[in-house]
């Protein structure tokens, strides 16, 4: 049965109950969110509320069974693709992976797409939503990277590369009041005629049972659930601190603000999640 949220520690007292839970628990199925990335320079889309502080993304059916939503998708991607196929790993995925070399992690779990664990070093890893550096033909399902198709795009529509806009999560960009009726998009380069969506889980899609299957195999190995950097409000994720509090696993979060789970979890560090990991790791 949930219990009541337990008081949040106070970032000002360090670490220490936090560290003694860890000792406790040597094998770590890890849950991540936009706050690990955040640092990277990745803007997130929830308040410390878990409050939504943007329009909510595109939906799957919205992206698939309308032209203009697709135009209008690739040429925000377009502009906000320099951040995120520039973005480096931050504190928080450089610890993770240090962690990990520990024999600390059994599995992380990201509910992030811009692959910065990967890139810091973490082996043990489920992209739960997909990869933002990837494209998918709905068609024939070639896989291609996300910057080969940014150098068609810029192709097709050199007057958009000037275009100054502020970042916005997952690659997206804010460029409000466009007309996109005229943005090309490109065909699959492999077969010339599929439509081409990011390799990533959108909203309304569901996320592919293997990697949900090979995350719950994992949990069965661990023995307790750390959550850094999610409020845990998309269900995907949330999914997994239900299990882990079904099975008797013991959750931790570090994470700034509410999250779905507050009921369920044993200890929470209101703190920022890169500075607190790297302290753990060390």
């Amino acid at each position: 049965m949930p219990k009541a949220s337990p008081p949040a520690c106070d970032p000002g007292l360090a670490i220490g109950p936090l560290r003694d839970w860890l000792r406790l628990h040597p094998r770590l199925f890890v849950v991540t969110g936009a706050g690990c990335s955040t640092g990277a320079g990745i803007p997130d889309y929830r308040d410390e509320n878990g409050d939504w502080k943007r329009p909510q993304p595109v939906t799957y059916q919205a992206f698939m069974g309308d032209a203009a939503t697709r135009r209008r998708y690739w040429a925000r991607s377009l502009a906000g693709w320099p951040v995120m196929g520039g973005a480096r790993p931050g504190a928080a995925h450089h610890a993770l992976a240090r962690l990990e070399r520990q024999g600390r992690i059994e599995l992380l779990l990201t509910q992030n797409v811009d692959g910065l664990h990967h890139a810091a070093g973490s082996r043990r890893v489920i992209d739960l939503h997909g990869r933002i550096d990837t494209v998918r033909c709905m068609d024939c399902e070639a896989r291609t990277p996300r910057a080969e198709l940014q150098r068609e795009l810029l192709r097709r529509n050199p007057a958009w590369a000037a275009l100054q806009a502020s970042a916005a999560p997952d690659g997206d960009a804010d460029l409000e009041g466009r007309d996109f009726q005229s943005f090309d998009v490109p065909p699959c380069p492999r077969c010339g005629t599929g439509l081409l969506k990011p390799d990533v889980v959108f909203f309304g899609e569901s996320v592919p049972r293997g990697r949900v299957d090979a995350a719950h195999a994992a949990l069965a190995r661990a023995d307790a659930v750390l959550v850094a950097g999610s409020s845990l409000m998309v269900y995907s994720g949330y999914r997994f601190v239900q299990a882990a509090a079904q099975r008797g696993l013991p959750v931790a979060a570090i994470n700034r603000g509410r999250t779905r789970a507050d009921g369920l979890l044993a200890l929470k560090l209101e703190a920022d999640v890169g500075q607190t990991l790297e302290q753990l790791s060390y």
